[in-house]
């Protein structure tokens, strides 16, 4: 830490507690959730630890210049807690917000689902923003959503109890594209560690939680060896899988249609969904095989990763094909290609916003069936592998067949017939 920072975090700690009792007397009236909250924090027990003013400066002294409270960000936090700061920054949370403002779909979205949090950005809301951005979300009325570390650590406690337990993880990775908590709590580790909370169980026996596998050592970087969209570099020796992720990586706009990189490879980047060399890769796959190895044989931690490995290429044999059979609707002119695509190509990015239902199709078997396939096996849940993944993405690839099928019959139809000359 810094000398200025030192000095600033010193200045700030004894005049807040000064402020300390006056804030609570006031909250105890207007927020005694608040308060309770904040009495039940480890921050409030420790002796010269931080106080209300800590984090939320000095300026506010009453209710009629409430909008004049600081409120935290997580470099507020990083002033103490310096190491999990700053392997927060370097990892996969900490690019949330890049990543949610990297999808075309998410400037298609009412104001409210964004930067109102009340979709995407109620969970995206946990990476770090520019100082223009968090200005610009406060004008907006979002000051709330800065701090990033409360997303786990929920405030006023903060407690790292709370953040230790799955259930932390249960608010964001649930639902359509990636229902980590319903496959994690519905395995056998989760049932497990479930089964620990609530007392059935020793509290000695083995049972992982998300932390378990995606945090090792308390690690807050939390990254995997796929990546949320499970594509990687360099591209399969593979033939056939290497074409398949090469039509996935055109459908995803990172690659055109010469195999050249886009200017989306930039933001894929810069949002750090996907491994881009294979040392990253084997980084995050040997920190796995460590963690599975605490219970499991290490030929069986590696066979049953392989397994996961090989789902996702014949996953992504499905997707390609069904990829393909849109694209070459748009080579034949049977469809239009919306205008917004860069390319003759399906974009996958464009979720919802695809302008026909055999495009919407691709989108839910991309982002929800592809996903639960892979995320299934990964996450030991046959159930979701199998009937809500796989299952699914087989009836996906027949449907866009016969829906393209539809399309060309139609187009034929509608063509005006040659009347022959006498």
């Amino acid at each position: 830490m810094n000398i200025v920072r030192l000095v600033a975090l010193a200045v700030s700690l004894i005049f807040s507690s000064v402020w300390a009792d006056e804030c609570v007397e006031c909250h105890h009236k207007t927020s005694p959730g608040v308060v309770a909250d904040w009495q039940a924090s480890k921050h409030a027990s420790v002796k010269g630890g931080p106080k209300c003013a800590s984090c939320h400066g000095m300026q506010h002294k009453n209710a009629g210049d409430a909008k004049l409270a600081k409120m935290p960000t997580a470099e507020t936090c990083g002033n103490c807690h310096i190491d999990q700061k700053d392997q927060f920054s370097k990892g996969k949370h900490a690019h949330a917000w890049t990543a949610m403002k990297a999808m075309p779909t998410t400037h298609m979205l009412p104001a409210q689902m964004s930067s109102g949090m009340k979709g995407c950005g109620g969970c995206h809301k946990m990476g770090l923003k520019s100082a223009e951005e968090v200005e610009k979300l406060k004008k907006e009325g979002g000051k709330y959503g800065n701090a990033s570390c409360d997303a786990c650590h929920t405030r006023h406690t903060f407690s790292k109890k709370e953040a230790q337990q799955p259930q932390a993880c249960q608010t964001c990775h649930m639902g359509f594209d990636h229902p980590q908590w319903e496959m994690y709590s519905a395995s056998k580790h989760g049932v497990r560690y479930l089964l620990k909370q609530n007392g059935t169980l020793s509290d000695k026996v083995a049972a992982p939680t998300c932390q378990t596998c995606h945090m090792q050592d308390g690690n807050h970087e939390v990254r995997t060896a796929w990546g949320f969209l499970a594509v990687r570099l360099p591209l399969s020796d593979d033939p056939q899988w290497k074409a398949d992720q090469i039509t996935i990586l055109q459908a995803l706009g990172v690659l055109d249609l010469k195999g050249n990189t886009t200017g989306r490879l930039d933001a894929v980047k810069a949002a750090d969904v996907a491994r881009l060399d294979a040392a990253s890769f084997k980084k995050e796959r040997d920190k796995m095989i460590k963690t599975c190895t605490q219970c499991h044989a290490e030929s069986f931690a590696k066979g049953e990763l392989e397994k996961g490995d090989e789902i996702i290429r014949q996953a992504d044999h499905l997707l390609a094909e069904a990829i393909r059979v849109i694209a070459d609707l748009y080579k034949d002119g049977i469809i239009d290609k919306p205008a917004s695509y860069a390319q003759p190509f399906p974009d996958l990015l464009t979720f919802h916003d695809a302008p026909l239902p055999i495009e919407h199709r691709l989108f839910v078997m991309h982002l929800e069936h592809r996903m639960r396939t892979f995320q299934g096996t990964f996450h030991a849940n046959p159930d979701y592998a199998l009937w809500y993944g796989w299952s699914e993405l087989v009836r996906d690839l027949a449907e866009i067949k016969e829906m393209a099928a539809d399309l060309r019959e139609k187009h034929a139809a509608a063509k005006p017939k040659r009347t022959s000359r006498k």
